[in-house]
Formats: C-alpha cells, structure tokens, sequence
C-alpha cells in the first residue's frame, strides 16, 4: 500500500501536473492531507497573516497504469481518517450572505468522541471530500474551482464507503484529493466546512466507459455531480445527464424518460459558494430492479 505524503501537493488541476506516484490498477492508496487553510490556522488570530497562496492544497497527483483518455476512473473511498481539530471560517464578501462577516473570521474547534465540539453543541462528524479530481481536458483550474474533472465539489456523499467515477482527459489521469471536512451541509454557505486534516484510504481502478461529469455511487443510487458558473446552468445540466441516464438504461424514449424524472430524480445543492457551484442530480437503484 503506497502512501503520498501531503508535502506532495497541487493547488492547480492542469495537463502540466508532475505526478509524484506511478500506481497499478487495482491499488490501494493512502493520501496524507493538510486542512483547507493549509494547516496555517491554530490560532483564531492568525487570520492576519494566512497566505492564501496555500489555501486548498490537494495531495498529489498519482499516474495510473492503463488509465487512458477516454476511459474513467473509479476510486473507491475506504477510509477517512480524521485529525482532532478542525477550522472554521468565514470571510467579508464571500458565502452566501456576504454582508454579515466583517473581515475575515476563524473558529477552531475540538473533534473528540467522533463529534465536532461547536461551543456547547456536539455535532457528529460526517467525513467526506471536498476537492478530489483529475486533470482537465484543456487549461488549468485552480483546486477551489470544480468542473468536469472534479476539483472543488464540495459534496458531501464523496465519503468513505461510496465510489466517485471521474471522466479521464489525459493518459495516467493525475489523480489527488484534499480539503478533508470533519462535518459539512449542503451549501456550505458560509465558504466553509469543518476542515481538518485526514488520511484518506482509496482503492483506485479503471473502467472502460464513458461518462461527461463526475458521478457518485452509494448502496442506494447514484448522484451526478454538474459545476458550473450560474446555478440555473448547472441545474440543467444536470437534469439533462440524469434523464440521459434513465433512458441509456431503461431503453425508453427520452420524452418518457423526462416525464419520469419528475417522478424519480431528486436535483440537489451541493454548494453555493465556489467560483463554479456545483449540484446533483439522484437517481434511486431502486428504478432499475
């Protein structure tokens, strides 16, 4: 089992990324991950002096064996192990209600007894991944930003015991993930999760298919992951990948298919607060048995 230390970082997904690993299929891999911020906050002081050059490092990138254009990557969460303290912030102009923060607001909190200790509430923790992905077709996008690469998804089924399908653009895939949270809702809306430093344990592996946005599968359906600039966009985008999807796999006609999607698709928020939002799109297993 191989581990990437998370002094091998990336705050850029482009075709230009060295990889600092060269994997097999099949391999289980342990990726070490510093929080959000960078692991710059342990005070809630030092606000004033976070270089935000180093804001959400991702760790990585890992070359996968056989992983070619075309094809997609299937990355198995095993395990998402945790550190004891998280960091929340939230900063003037950003979020959901930019106007209530003036300047730029940390919170650090104690994660003891698998709860997020928030003052006198005792949240318990949900793991899951915030920034995980590949490298573009084309360009360079900034770890914060999420497209069809993945990136910045800030979705909080991306989590220990489901499985992220993430569309292939270049030979070897250039994997990496970070921007661990202890604890985050839809939305995000304040611009921030609990983030925490982790080891995250993922068996990856490749399929001969084609998909066009990042999917995730549960024990209970898959969620089709769209990012993108206007929300409204996004929405349909995702609606139009979730119907494509019924009618690939029910072999009915797409005007059937849409009307059923009233019935059975759920359109979710993931977050509100990136340079691209992201939502997603539920499709129940339950339709194909």
């Amino acid at each position: 089992m191989k581990k990437i230390r998370s002094s091998n970082c990336i705050y850029a997904f482009s075709s230009l990324m060295k990889p600092v690993e060269t994997i097999e299929p099949g391999e289980i891999v342990v990726f070490e991950t510093v929080d959000a911020l960078g692991g710059q906050i342990k005070d809630e002081n030092d606000t004033a002096y976070l270089d935000f050059s180093k804001v959400n490092p991702a760790t990585g990138p890992v070359f996968i064996k056989e992983a070619y254009s075309g094809k997609v990557l299937k990355v198995k969460i095993l395990d998402i192990e945790i550190f004891d303290k998280g960091v929340i912030v939230a900063e003037e102009g950003f979020g959901v209600l930019p106007d209530v923060v003036k300047g730029f607001k940390a919170k650090i909190v104690e994660i003891k007894n698998n709860m997020v200790c928030f003052d006198n509430l005792r949240l318990p923790i949900d793991p899951m991944i915030g920034v995980i992905g590949v490298a573009p077709e084309e360009g360079e996008f900034p770890t914060g930003t999420a497209h069809r690469h993945g990136g910045n998804m800030d979705t909080k089924q991306v989590k220990s015991g489901n499985i992220i399908y993430l569309p292939i653009f270049q030979d070897g895939a250039l994997f990496a993930l970070g921007d661990v949270h202890a604890l985050m809702s839809d939305g995000e809306v304040c611009v921030s999760a609990c983030e925490v430093g982790s080891k995250v344990t993922v068996k990856i592996e490749v399929v001969d298919r084609k998909i066009d946005w990042p999917i995730v599968e549960t024990s209970k359906g898959y969620f089709i992951l769209v990012s993108l600039p206007d929300i409204n966009e996004a929405f349909r985008e995702a609606t139009k990948q979730a119907v494509n999807f019924l009618s690939e796999r029910l072999e009915i006609s797409f005007d059937k298919v849409y009307m059923l999607a009233s019935l059975v698709v759920d359109i979710q928020v993931s977050q509100l607060v990136d340079p691209n939002k992201t939502v997603r799109a539920f499709i129940p297993k339950t339709i194909f048995h």
